[in-house]
């Protein structure tokens, strides 16, 4: 009873948020699909799933999204191999770079494969610009790192014995592969594939930057319907569609995901250097390279031109408001607004996502407790199964009146952030908790030390650098988050992603300039905290 409690205790002011940020807005969204002018009306729903254009914003995005997905394997496992298990000068600093773009902002993303392949663009002869095998790169750009991240942090863990053992017996390298190392790295493998489909199929920033008036998936389909056409029937239709596909995917990612066996043995001796044989790696790891660096550097060389030469002109516009006005404040206000949005959304998830993790990670005594611990651990995992937009948009219509009308609170912007990197502090956290000895609480326990001095005398030790890197992460997705915030910054607060995304939509060169140099600002703040994440070497960081 008392553990039940203690337990109950814990998990009260987390489910309590969850509550009023996610699943009240949730179904305040469902409500929306079904219910019109307070009368049930679920035909409906059904007139608008029926429509062509539906059929074909679902076709697009699912096929781009497997299309994504296939590549993103394809580059990252040859990729992790090598920048997990061989050893090489610049190592770190190359995982750190690579990491960037899964926090990069996907508007970021959008214009700087738009300057690389539009028309004035050094790739702009290939005719790529607004098409659908733009949009599939850009997935990729977005998510190799994903795979990478999540299959290396696997690899690092295997047991070398057993491949060793096949390869002492006359097995070749391709058949150790085949046999002992591939086996091994299924779960690790199909748990990330299924991630990256997840964060593929809610593209939003890349698709609407990208896809132009010809391709729409599901995600800026719900936008566009809700900002430009009103049709919130037909939006939350949309969203309610997203959300059982998203759940129901990420039941299955779960049942998949890779769980480190405690007694499986890690390999302490240091990592050799590359080898002939390494060659797959050296290739994935060179494409991935020129995929991530041509457009980042093409976004870079834009910024700095001006005119027919070169300066910094772009980067001093960002303290006045564009050109015929497109802003109602500089840019350089909107990056003020952004990193103190971060800190809020950071604390704010850094907060419940530790009273989380510490509820989920504790080891049960019975299987009711169990069970309670698994179902806590779901529920908290919920916002990752939820697009931003849909997340956003739900906000929009439940949050606006009492006892919660949020609609000028200036916090509502970071919660709805702070929600969508919950899962991620989570992920990083409860694993280190729940590999501390519990036999250590006990021993600091029965030497009288409370509850809070045997966490900080015991957990802390352990936690403090999970904990810094993933307000490092959280800080870094903050600082890009562009689905919910588009909903819900308010005009004379804008963050930095949503003044990219109007300069790029006002006509004049100065404005697209300034959206470039913008984006390149946000860029190397965001590669910045990154390059401290992998200082601090945290391998479940990123491998959801």
């Amino acid at each position: 009873m008392r553990r039940g409690l203690t337990l109950a205790g814990l998990a009260a002011v987390p489910l309590a948020v969850l509550g009023v940020f996610f699943v009240l807005p949730v179904l305040g969204m469902v409500s929306e699909g079904f219910f019109v002018d307070g009368h049930f009306d679920p035909a409906g729903v059904a007139e608008v799933l029926a429509r062509p254009r539906v059929h074909r914003v679902v076709w697009f995005t699912v096929w781009s999204s497997v299309a994504g997905t296939v590549l993103a394997v394809l580059l990252g496992v040859p990729a992790a191999h090598l920048l997990h298990r061989r050893s090489f000068p610049g190592r770190r600093v190359l995982r750190a770079l690579l990491l960037v773009p899964f926090v990069l902002p996907t508007v970021v993303v959008g214009v700087a494969f738009r300057e690389l392949i539009g028309e004035a663009g050094p790739l702009g002869f290939l005719g790529l610009d607004g098409s659908a095998a733009a949009i599939v790169a850009g997935l990729v750009f977005f998510n190799v790192s994903v795979v990478i991240r999540a299959v290396g942090a696997s690899w690092e863990t295997l047991d070398p014995r057993p491949a060793e053992a096949a390869a002492a017996l006359g097995a070749s390298p391709a058949y150790v592969l085949r046999t002992v190392t591939l086996p091994a790295l299924r779960p690790a493998i199909v748990s990330a594939a299924s991630v990256v489909f997840l964060f593929c199929a809610t593209a939003f920033g890349v698709v609407l930057t990208l896809g132009g008036l010809r391709y729409s998936s599901v995600e800026t389909e719900i936008y566009l319907l809700t900002t430009n056409l009103l049709d919130l029937q037909a939006a939350a239709a949309l969203s309610i569609v997203q959300l059982l596909a998203i759940v129901a995917l990420l039941l299955l990612t779960s049942r998949l995901r890779a769980v480190p066996d405690p007694t499986q043995a890690r390999s302490t001796a240091r990592a050799p250097r590359p080898s002939r044989g390494d060659w797959p790696g050296v290739l994935a790891t060179g494409l991935v390279l020129v995929l991530v660096g041509l457009p980042l550097a093409a976004l870079v060389v834009g910024s700095l031109r001006v005119g027919d030469g070169w300066g910094l002109a772009n980067y001093r516009a960002l303290t006045t408001e564009g050109s015929r006005q497109a802003l109602l404040v500089p840019a350089t206000d909107a990056l003020v607004t952004s990193l103190r949005t971060a800190v809020d959304a950071t604390w704010m998830a850094l907060s419940l996502g530790l009273l989380v993790a510490v509820v989920v990670s504790r080891r049960s005594h019975s299987r009711a407790e169990r069970r309670a611990r698994g179902l806590l651990d779901g529920l908290f995992l919920l916002p990752l199964g939820v697009s931003a937009v849909t997340l956003g948009f739900g906000f929009l219509i439940t949050l606006d009146r009492p006892p919660v009308d949020l609609r000028d609170s200036l916090l509502l912007v970071p919660i709805a952030q702070a929600l969508v990197a919950l899962p991620l502090v989570v992920r990083t956290l409860a694993p280190v908790l729940g590999g501390v000895d519990d036999r250590q609480r006990q021993a600091a326990a029965s030497l009288g030390a409370g509850p809070l001095r045997t966490f900080a005398t015991v957990d802390l030790p352990a936690l403090w650098k999970p904990l810094l890197a993933a307000a490092g992460f959280c800080f870094a997705i903050s600082l890009g988050e562009f689905g919910a915030t588009s909903f819900l910054a308010r005009e004379d607060h804008p963050t930095l992603p949503i003044v990219i995304f109007r300069l790029i939509g006002h006509p004049g060169a100065m404005n697209y300039g300034m959206a470039l140099a913008a984006s390149v600002v946000l860029a190397a703040t965001t590669a910045a905290v990154l390059l401290v994440v992998e200082r601090l070497r945290v391998p479940s960081v990123g491998a959801l």
